[in-house]
């Protein structure tokens, strides 16, 4: 799974229409060069690629400008996308992170269910990780990447439990909730000042 491919696809979802740059301008403003690896190439290579595959419409009604729509495939695309990363914890956080910034595209319940599949499969990572520690006799260093699998395992596994406790007493909205920027196309309403 590629975290830009889903940032991408929930970019121009969320503004319903979007051209390159706007892309690009909010994943950078995010951060997510540093958190998930992208880049400028790397956006315009999702595009491209997310075109071609029938995830997304360009249309050149601008000179010199594409702008992307999400198609009913691109939806579908988007949600398994969105759902497979809430869901299964990855060894590099770009997903997650990916995730987290497009969470409000889920409804409340999903989200919430989503991540208790995560955090079953977090302490399950944390017992396991024990268990080899526990095991090991040799070589005996061996035990201090053991050990940083369980530490891991069980920071994700605190912190999960604990945005589920948020989303549970009424934190952020979620899609279908007033104030929701999940909703395609909702996102012009959440622009200060204008990134055009």
């Amino acid at each position: 799974m590629s975290a830009t491919r889903l940032l991408v696809l929930g970019i121009v979802r969320g503004y319903g229409r979007a051209h390159g740059y706007r892309v690009g301008n909010d994943l950078l403003s995010w951060g997510a060069d540093e958190w998930a690896n992208v880049k400028w190439g790397s956006i315009y290579h999702a595009l491209r690629s997310l075109t071609q595959g029938g995830f997304l419409l360009d249309h050149d009604d601008v000179a010199g400008r594409t702008d992307y729509e999400l198609t009913e495939r691109g939806e579908a695309e988007f949600l398994r996308l969105l759902r497979d990363a809430v869901r299964r914890p990855q060894p590099r956080p770009d997903f997650l992170g990916a995730a987290l910034a497009m969470l409000p595209s889920l409804r409340r319940d999903e989200a919430i269910r989503l991540l208790r599949e995560r955090l079953a499969a977090l302490e399950a990572a944390r017992d396991k990780a024990r268990a080899q520690v526990d095991a090991l006799v040799d070589p005996p260093h061996v035990r201090e990447l053991f050990g940083l699998w369980e530490h891991n395992a069980a920071g994700g596994a605190e912190w999960t439990r604990g945005l589920i406790e948020r989303l549970e007493a009424g934190a952020y909205p979620m899609a279908g909730e007033p104030g929701s920027p999940g909703k395609p196309g909702s996102w012009p309403d959440l622009q200060f000042p204008p990134r055009e």
